[in-house]
C-alpha cells in the first residue's frame, strides 16, 4: 500500500479544474483524476457517526472510531493509485466544514488549488454547454436551478477567499490557459 500525500483542487464549473488535472498527471509522482466522492464519501460518514450510529460506538466502546473510520476513506478510496502523490478534485472542498474535515482526518495543514475565472465567463459556458444540449437557460436560471449546481461552491468561494491563511492558492483560468509554465511552478511551488 502506498503511502499516499494528498493534495486538493476546488473551483466552480468551467474553471478549469479537469485541464489542471491532466497536466498534473503528466508528473509520473502525481494521480489527479476526475472529480472524486471521497469528500462526500468523507462527510456522510463523519455525520452518521455523530447521528444514527452514535449510540452504537458508544456502547460498544469505539467512540474514537470515528477518526479511523472517516479518515481512512481517502486512503482506502486511492488504495489502488501507485502514484505518491494525489490529488482529490471536488468542488466541495471550499466549504468550510469541509475543510475542517481535511483538517482533522487527512492534513493538519491542507493545501488546497482553487481554480477562478469570472462569474459571468462562468455562466456564459454553462449556458454554451446547455444551449448545444438544446437547453436554452437564462442567466438567473443557470445561477438558481438544482440541476445547475452553481449556488454552494460560489458560496464556498466566497468563504474561501475571506478566509484563507495560506491553505489556498487561487489560479486564475486565463493564467492557466495563457501562463501554463508560470502557473504551474506557483502550484508546485504552493505545494512544496
Amino acid at each position: 500500500m502506498t503511502d499516499h500525500q494528498f493534495y486538493f483542487i476546488s473551483g466552480l464549473p468551467r474553471t478549469g479544474t479537469t485541464a489542471l488535472c491532466a497536466v498534473l498527471s503528466q508528473n509520473p509522482d502525481i494521480y489527479a483524476g476526475p472529480n472524486s466522492p471521497v469528500c462526500q464519501l468523507m462527510w456522510d460518514t463523519h455525520m452518521s457517526c455523530l447521528t444514527a450510529a452514535r449510540e452504537e460506538l458508544l456502547s460498544s466502546r469505539r467512540g474514537d472510531f470515528r477518526d479511523e473510520l472517516v479518515g481512512g476513506i481517502p486512503h482506502s478510496f486511492y488504495r489502488a493509485v501507485p502514484e505518491r502523490i494525489v490529488v482529490d478534485r471536488c468542488k466541495a472542498w471550499m466549504v468550510p466544514v469541509n475543510v475542517d474535515m481535511i483538517r482533522r482526518y487527512i492534513a493538519p495543514d491542507p493545501k488546497i488549488v482553487v481554480m477562478t475565472r469570472p462569474v459571468e465567463e462562468v455562466v456564459a459556458s454553462l449556458k454554451e454547454i446547455n444551449r448545444r444540449n438544446g437547453r436554452f437557460l437564462s442567466d438567473e436560471e443557470i445561477l438558481t436551478s438544482p440541476d445547475q449546481p452553481l449556488m454552494r461552491p460560489l458560496a464556498g468561494l466566497e468563504w474561501a477567499t475571506e478566509n484563507n491563511h495560506g491553505q489556498y492558492l487561487f489560479v486564475e483560468y486565463a493564467d492557466l490557459v495563457d501562463q501554463p509554465v508560470d502557473t504551474l511552478a506557483a502550484i508546485y511551488e504552493f505545494c512544496g
